[in-house]
């Protein structure tokens, strides 16, 4: 095969699996990843490793649309990290 008869596809983070939430249904899960990632970044700064583990776990659970509504509040302070 050519370089010009590849196809490149994005990258998939896949998350492993997490004893604490274990349902199929894993909102809770991107929700926990989101939060994680922002206090990481907050405790550590963006330079930090670690933390894009969590961003790339929350980029990949949730739906973009979430995440752009979360980033929208918090500008907003419209909710605080727990």
């Amino acid at each position: 095969m050519s370089d010009e008869e590849r196809e490149t596809k994005p990258f998939k983070f896949v998350t492993g699996f997490d004893a604490r939430f274990p349902n199929q249904n894993q909102t809770k899960h991107c929700w926990q990843n989101y939060v994680d990632y922002h206090k990481c970044v907050l405790a550590k700064g963006e330079d930090f490793a670690p933390c894009r583990q969590f961003f790339l776990a929350y980029r990949s659970l949730c739906p973009s649309a979430w995440c752009e509504r979360w980033d929208e509040q918090r500008g907003k302070y419209i909710w605080f990290l727990s």
